[in-house]
């Protein structure tokens, strides 16, 4: 599936959503990304609910990722996210009973796929086990993936163009897009959408917070060549 990669703005460093995540949100509402989200951990639930409410009344997609491995702990997760009023939950590692929760929920459900571990998430294990995971979890009903292509221990580029190329559904490529070398690749993959979030609190692209977001925007709708 080929699409114009959607940027998701992440309000996370080091995979926690950050405490003044409200403030930065009212100075950026009015950039170009049209996806928001930030991580289960970092803020209080109370104000999670706010700032999310806050993203759909400026028109914004919400998203809630949740870095968790245990089944206990990825439920917690997605409880979140739906009282958070969310479109999608990315993260966790698939379990059945996460993926009916969304489904009665109507969220959304792009799990992890690959062995992932620690926080920030490292991601482990073969392409093809990906790839036929990701299948099987077609199968029962998700919506998409949420695939840490730049947390790969082995070849991300290699990775990310076979993982979208052979897996029909939405993929999200996740955690430390940090270059334009990097965006350039994801361009070439041609995924549903990816996140940034700490490159831009480590000013990668150069700029204000909402600068960096219209000069990745800009530079993912640019035509090749340019």
């Amino acid at each position: 599936m080929n699409y114009n990669p959607e940027l998701i703005v992440m309000l996370t460093y080091h995979d926690r959503t950050v405490e003044n995540a409200c403030q930065i949100f009212e100075q950026c509402k009015n950039a170009k990304a049209k996806f928001w989200g930030f991580k289960e951990e970092g803020i209080p639930l109370e104000q999670m609910k706010k700032l999310f409410a806050r993203m759909k009344e400026c028109g914004k997609t919400t998203v809630l990722e949740v870095v968790a491995y245990e089944e206990k702990e990825c439920m917690e997760g997605a409880r979140k996210a739906a009282e958070c009023g969310c479109d999608i939950l990315m993260g966790t590692l698939f379990f059945d009973s996460v993926n009916e929760f969304c489904r009665e929920n109507h969220l959304k459900y792009m799990p992890f796929v690959g062995t992932v571990t620690d926080r920030p998430s490292i991601l482990e294990g073969t392409v093809e086990e990906m790839i036929e995971e990701a299948h099987s979890y077609l199968a029962r009903g998700v919506y998409g993936f949420d695939l840490l292509g730049y947390r790969y221990t082995g070849d991300a580029a290699a990775l990310i163009k076979r993982f979208v190329s052979e897996v029909s559904a939405p993929v999200c490529i996740a955690g430390s897009v940090n270059s334009c070398e990097r965006l350039d690749k994801i361009r070439d993959a041609s995924p549903w959408a990816f996140t940034i979030g700490g490159a831009f609190f480590e000013n990668k692209f150069h700029g204000t917070f909402c600068e960096q977001i219209n000069q990745v925007c800009e530079y993912m709708e640019a035509p090749y060549g340019r």
